[in-house]
C-alpha cells in the first residue's frame, strides 16, 4: 500500500520506519542461508572464504563439490530416498488431510475444536517426543527402519498443514453452491468432484507443497526409525557433518535453498490465484 498524499510527519516515518525494519529482520534472517552459496563454489576442502574467493579470483572458484554430490553414490541413494518418501507421504497427508477438513467444515460435527486440536497437535508436540514416540510404537510392530514406517511417520507430520490450508480455503466456501448442484441432480460424488474440488483445489495444492517440503526437509524422525537403507537428503548431511566433514554438504545446501525458493514461489502463486477465486484482491 502506497504512502497517502495526506500522511502527516508521523504517518511518514512510520511507514519508512516499519519498513527498514522489515527490511532489517529479513536481512538477518536470510543472510546465514545466503553466505553456504558461494562457499559451495569453493575450490579448497573449506568451510570458510579463502583469500582467492574474497579477491575473486576465478580460480578459487570450481563446480568440484556438485560434481562430487553427483557421482557419489550415497549421495544419489539419498535423493531417491527422500523423493520416494516425500511424494508417498505427501500423497496420503494430501488425502487424510483433505478429507478431515472437509468433515471438520460441516457445522454440525460434534467435538469440532478437540478434532482439530488432535489433528494439528503434530505441530505443536515437539518434534523429538513424537519421533521417541513414532519410535517405541513402529518398534512394536516392526515397521522401525522401513520405508513404510518413515512414509507413515512423515505423513502424521504433514497431515496439519493440509488441514489448515483446506480448512482456512473452505471458511470463504458458498455452500449454497453444493445445494444447487443437489438440486439440479447431481450425485455427491460429482458434486465433490465437479464443484467442491475446483474451488477448493489452491488450498490442496498449497498443503500438498508443505506437506511435502516438511516430509524433504524432516531429519529428526528419520534419526530415529530409519535405518542405513533409508537415508534421506537430511540424514545424508547430518551424517556427513558428524563423521566426514566435505563441502559437498554446502553444494546441497545450496540445491536444497534453490528448491525450496521454486516451491515457496509456486505457493505464492497459488494463494494469489486462491484470493482471486475468492474474490480477495
Amino acid at each position: 500500500m502506497a504512502l497517502p498524499p495526506y500522511a502527516g510527519p508521523l504517518e511518514t516515518t512510520w511507514y519508512y520506519g516499519f519498513r527498514f525494519l522489515c527490511a532489517c529482520i529479513f536481512i538477518f534472517l536470510i543472510t546465514p542461508i545466503l553466505v553456504i552459496i558461494p562457499l559451495s563454489f569453493n575450490v579448497e576442502p573449506y568451510f570458510t572464504f579463502t583469500e582467492g574467493m574474497l579477491a575473486f579470483d576465478p580460480d578459487s572458484y570450481s563446480l568440484r563439490w556438485y560434481r562430487d554430490f553427483v557421482n557419489n553414490t550415497q549421495w544419489r541413494h539419498s535423493v531417491e530416498n527422500s523423493f520416494i518418501i516425500a511424494i508417498s507421504s505427501t500423497i496420503l497427508a494430501t488425502f487424510l488431510g483433505t478429507m478431515a477438513a472437509l468433515g471438520l467444515s460441516k457445522s454440525h460435527m460434534p467435538y469440532r475444536s478437540l478434532m482439530m486440536g488432535l489433528l494439528i497437535s503434530p505441530m505443536i508436540v515437539p518434534l523429538i517426543i513424537s519421533a521417541a514416540g513414532m519410535y517405541f510404537f513402529y518398534s512394536n510392530i516392526g515397521l522401525d527402519q522401513t520405508y513404510l514406517g518413515i512414509i507413515l511417520a512423515h505423513t502424521a507430520l504433514g497431515t496439519p498443514f493440509v488441514v489448515i490450508t483446506v480448512t482456512a480455503t473452505l471458511v470463504g466456501f458458498d455452500h449454497s453452491l453444493t445445494r444447487a448442484s443437489a438440486n439440479l441432480g447431481a450425485s455427491p460424488t460429482v458434486t465433490f468432484f465437479k464443484v467442491i474440488m475446483p474451488l477448493i483445489l489452491p488450498g490442496v495444492i498449497s498443503g500438498a507443497l508443505f506437506a511435502f517440503v516438511t516430509s524433504f526437509d524432516e531429519v529428526v524422525v528419520v534419526l530415529f526409525l530409519a535405518g542405513f537403507e533409508q537415508r534421506t537428503i537430511p540424514r545424508q548431511m547430518w551424517s556427513g557433518i558428524r563423521e566426514q566433514i566435505s563441502p559437498t554438504i554446502l553444494a546441497v545446501a545450496t540445491i536444497l535453498v534453490m528448491f525450496s525458493v521454486v516451491l515457496l514461489a509456486a505457493l505464492e502463486l497459488l494463494r494469489r490465484r486462491n484470493n482471486r477465486l475468492r474474490g480477495i484482491v
